[in-house]
């Protein structure tokens, strides 16, 4: 006899903005109205660079899963290509929290939002901006532009400034965007240059997928600038910092500083690299981790007793 799947996929398209963003939803088998978490990716990244393996867990933990692509990227849509907009970003996610609010077969009161590196800061800001949520997680967030800059070393930053003016004026006569990689080797011109940066990115990106290791230059300046990490101290709601000791892209010092402003704030680290998150035994570590703060967080509200009866004593 056949066992029955702990939950079921559906492909999912959803308007934001000028566009659409493809997500995947998964549901737990045999849970009524689950709660639900939004996963949104790092730099770059798309929805199948190992948000499925987060999503399927929390799926079996009984928690449906809500794990989307930005647009410009990957399989959603945006033109032109491998636009990396913070703005439209967040926008996105603003567009994924109204869609699952309404989506039937969900308690659309039971909302946690989930981020990962650059997701991770998005998670604080979203979560500043939205008090009726449960929850978020923020694994290993990126924080702080200016931290970031910093530890990829000035002499980046310097090399960066011809493929940023050219960029720049391609946008002005509207013509391909001059691209940036994301990850490269160490000494490399990229936004990331760590030496796990390109081999991290590499294990993550399963065969077929449409992942693209660029992005547009012109990115560049607004990256320096975004600094989420100062919105944690705004944060009503719970909120789990899942915090990588060795981390190479989001200085983790930075980082604690930030998460320890957050009124309710759990902090977890964990002696993995900022790309060693998503698989393996790090990965097993954080996904427990996740699951236990958000089976906590997102459990329903007991119940009220109604006006005029007294709740039963309890010993």
């Amino acid at each position: 006899m056949a066992t029955k799947k702990p939950y079921t996929r559906h492909d999912v398209l959803f308007s934001s903005g000028d566009s659409s963003c493809a997500a995947w939803l998964y549901l737990p088998t045999g849970v009524t109205s689950p709660p639900v978490v939004i996963l949104g990716h790092g730099l770059g990244a798309t929805r199948d660079m190992r948000l499925d393996a987060f999503a399927e867990r929390f799926a079996k933990a009984g928690i449906a899963a809500f794990a989307f692509t930005y647009r410009h990227f990957g399989d959603s849509g945006g033109h032109p290509r491998q636009l990396l907009s913070i703005k439209k970003q967040l926008a996105d996610w603003d567009a994924a929290i109204s869609w699952v609010k309404v989506r039937r077969g969900i308690d659309g009161t039971r909302i946690a939002v989930w981020g990962s590196s650059f997701g991770g800061g998005h998670a604080i800001t979203v979560a500043s901006r939205h008090p009726e949520l449960r929850a978020a997680v923020a694994q290993c967030p990126f924080t702080d532009g200016l931290a970031s800059a910093l530890a990829l070393g000035p002499a980046a930053t310097v090399k960066a400034f011809p493929v940023i003016t050219r960029d720049l004026a391609a946008k002005v006569r509207r013509s391909a965007p001059v691209m940036i990689p994301l990850a490269a080797a160490p000494g490399s011109l990229a936004l990331m240059n760590a030496p796990d940066a390109l081999p991290g990115y590499r294990a993550i990106v399963p065969a077929g997928s449409t992942f693209r290791n660029e992005v547009a230059a012109r990115v560049i300046p607004s990256l320096v600038t975004y600094r989420p990490g100062r919105a944690a101290k705004n944060i009503e709601l719970p909120i789990l910092f899942c915090i990588s000791n060795t981390d190479t892209v989001t200085p983790p010092a930075q980082t604690l500083r930030y998460a320890r402003t957050a009124p309710r704030g759990e902090i977890k680290t964990y002696d993995a690299g900022h790309f060693d998150f998503y698989l393996g035994e790090p990965f097993e570590a954080l996904v427990r981790d996740q699951i236990e703060f958000l089976t906590r967080q997102l459990a329903p509200a007991p119940a009220t007793p109604a006006p005029g009866r007294i709740a039963p004593h309890r010993r």
